[in-house]
């Protein structure tokens, strides 16, 4: 039976049988010249793992329509071996999943060498698992039910990262002590020795170094940094304590990101 899914552009692998999946959505992707060359330019692997097949036939449509191969799964047992079998460039990972949850899908994830970015999804309550996945690597996350064109904004801003475009603005390469930033290689290292760095705590750490001594809220680096004007302010927070753990000699008693109590955060360089 031919619903119409062979004109709407949804791959097989993400179809839902006769449900419409843009039901629950007023914003649908149109088809304009810029759409079709974003189609023509893009060849980046994304798969989408969440047990909701309405969901996940809308996620993939408009990340197709964008341009990007998409592929889906359902379970977190099925997402570990396709990230091994497709080595895709990103994957969209809801937490709630049967099997093997998505925080420990992420964990695995992060173990790998490829360090495949991540873009959880989830739901509007689960506070205590975003922050959790945020530690445990995941680049970015959106909060259910969410618009599929912020989706795929956020796909893209996570992928331009990854591929190697530098943060906006400055010097190439950034000193201080023995922590050194080369942002045009996106790479860090501490006392000769690269840093393991998510694609955010590398953009949050380059942001702090380029403004030393600057107070930043909260507000202001989820603007500056995330590019975002609303969001949960404990994203800062998590990103801020996984950076000290990774450059700081005593996190609990950091010398270079210090919080200034009551405002936010200011970089403190180490022979201040």
């Amino acid at each position: 039976m031919d619903n119409g899914w062979r004109d709407q552009g949804i791959p097989a692998s993400c179809r839902s049988g006769g449900r419409d999946p843009l039901r629950r959505y007023a914003d649908p992707v149109s088809a304009d010249g810029d759409e079709r060359r974003r189609r023509a330019e893009t060849t980046k692997r994304v798969l989408v793992v969440d047990d909701d097949q309405t969901v996940s036939d809308v996620i993939c449509r408009y990340l197709e329509h964008d341009g990007f191969q998409v592929s889906h799964v359902g379970d977190g047992e099925a997402a570990l071996a396709a990230v091994a079998r497709q080595a895709p460039h990103l994957v969209v990972l809801d937490l709630m999943l049967p099997k093997i949850d998505g925080l420990q899908v992420c964990r695995e994830l992060r173990a790998r060498p490829d360090g495949v970015p991540i873009v959880m999804l989830t739901a509007r309550g689960d506070e205590a698992d975003r922050i959790l996945g945020l530690q445990l690597g995941a680049d970015d996350y959106l909060t259910k039910p969410f618009s599929p064109r912020e989706l795929v904004l956020r796909v893209r801003s996570v992928l331009r990262r990854a591929g190697g475009d530098p943060p906006a603005g400055g010097r190439e390469m950034i000193e201080d002590g023995n922590l050194t930033v080369q942002t045009t290689s996106r790479t860090a290292l501490l006392s000769g020795r690269e840093l393991a760095l998510t694609l955010r705590e590398f953009d949050l750490l380059v942001h702090l170094m380029r403004h030393p001594a600057r107070v930043f809220t909260r507000t202001e680096l989820l603007e500056q940094v995330w590019g975002w004007n609303f969001g949960d302010q404990s994203t800062v927070t998590v990103h801020v304590r996984r950076l000290r753990e990774k450059i700081e000699t005593e996190p609990a008693d950091p010398r270079r990101i210090v919080t200034v109590w009551g405002v936010g955060y200011r970089y403190g360089p180490a022979d201040a």
